[in-house]
């Protein structure tokens, strides 16, 4: 059961509007530490280099989407236990399937409200003490 200020959290969209939307709802729920990336090359460097608890991740990205970058994680050890949690505008059965198969932790969908974030984070990390 942990401290929300204690999970740091990668938010990964190409959208800085939607980057902003995760920001603020992880402000509102007591988290501190996060930081973004644009699309999924640029997290995957950034956990590389600097692991974090939890991504965020938009599905629909240029380079590198959603899916393949959790797949990227899943494949490379060091990061492979990083939760994941999918954000997406997709809500079809078939994406869902196929991140639950590579590993998805959960899954988010836009649009969403702050009290769905953090029953999405609490059903991976358990309550948010």
């Amino acid at each position: 059961m942990p401290a929300a200020s204690g999970i740091s959290v990668l938010i990964v969209d190409d959208q800085m509007t939607m980057r902003a939307l995760v920001r603020n709802g992880l402000q509102q729920l007591g988290f501190t530490e996060f930081r973004d990336a644009v699309d999924g090359e640029d997290a995957l460097r950034q956990l590389i280099s600097r692991p974090s608890h939890l991504v965020i991740s938009d599905f629909n990205m240029p380079k590198l989407d959603g899916l393949a970058l959790l797949r990227a994680i899943r494949g490379h050890p060091p990061i492979a236990k990083t939760a994941f949690i999918m954000l997406t505008g997709r809500a079809d059965r078939e994406l869902v399937q196929r991140a639950v198969q590579f590993g998805v932790n959960n899954y988010l969908v836009k649009p969403f409200t702050v009290t769905i974030l953090k029953e999405k984070i609490e059903a991976v990390f358990g309550p948010l003490t």
